[in-house]
């Protein structure tokens, strides 16, 4: 792991961890030892201990001369904590990425609606936003091969690569006609 620039995992881990987030506030108000930490906080020793280590590793708090020693004074370092929360804001938002033979109205709600692996985040109120809900339909039955004739289960199956919601998104898509289906249910394809 590289110390010297902390990722979004030491991120997460020195910032979802409760008694960490305890000894940070702490030591907000002033330095102090290991023993302090684990005597005011209610933490066994070793665990203080292994917190403190781990914030410093992260470069969140820092004792005299660096060291690790259970004597070691530790005290808030605000340049890490800064450097901490910056490398973390600073990375991109992944984001789905469309076709680009798509007009640019598709491709905006693609990106609105779908997490970056594709799958639908949310799926347009069809009566509000027809048209959104169209975009997110053509792209949903591009999972399906013209000329294959599919089982109610495979189709599901498909769907739910997508989004829970398979009922509803099966029945849309046969609504809007990109999707037939035999009257009892038994058979769906996608018309040519």
């Amino acid at each position: 792991m590289d110390t010297e620039h902390p990722n979004m995992l030491d991120f997460v881990k020195a910032m979802s961890d409760a008694e960490r987030l305890k000894i940070i506030g702490m030591l907000t108000q002033r330095p102090a030892s290991a023993k302090e930490v684990a005597a005011e906080l209610g933490l066994p020793f070793r665990d203080a201990f292994h917190h403190l280590s781990f914030l410093q590793f992260v470069g969140v708090v820092r004792s005299e001369a660096g060291g690790h020693s259970q004597d070691s004074v530790y005290e808030l370092n605000p340049e890490g904590m800064d450097a901490l929360a910056k490398a973390r804001l600073s990375e991109s938002r992944k984001s789905y990425t469309p076709a680009p033979h798509l007009d640019e109205k598709a491709r905006t709600v693609l990106v609105t609606f779908l997490n970056p692996d594709g799958s639908i985040r949310q799926i347009p109120n069809s009566i509000r936003y027809p048209d959104r809900m169209r975009i997110i339909l053509n792209y949903l039955v591009e999972a399906f091969t013209p000329g294959v004739t599919y089982t109610e289960k495979e189709v599901n199956t498909i769907i739910r690569r997508f989004n829970v919601d398979v009922s509803g998104l099966r029945r849309d898509l046969v609504d809007a006609g990109l999707l037939a289906r035999e009257r009892d249910g038994s058979k769906y394809w996608r018309p040519e």
